[in-house]
């Protein structure tokens, strides 16, 4: 089985989100929401967007100087 750094997503209020992707950074992102509806155990297909604030916030939690930069702030 696939180990990907997202697990199930929380169910949340949609948010409306407006921004526009290179074409080859939303098909990645339609692919990891197609691997993970697959092996997250998801009912029903998971949308892209809806990757998209879990994923800036696993970076943010994951990046050592930005944690570094935010305690010496």
């Amino acid at each position: 089985m696939t180990k990907l750094k997202l697990g199930p997503l929380a169910d949340d209020k949609p948010v409306k989100l407006t921004m526009e992707l290179p074409a080859a950074v939303f098909r990645d992102l339609q692919s990891y929401a197609e691997i993970l509806t697959h092996t997250g155990g998801a009912t029903k297909p998971i949308e892209p967007a809806k990757l998209i604030v879990p994923m800036i916030e696993r970076f943010m939690a994951t990046d050592r100087a930005f944690a570094k930069a935010r305690r010496n702030a």
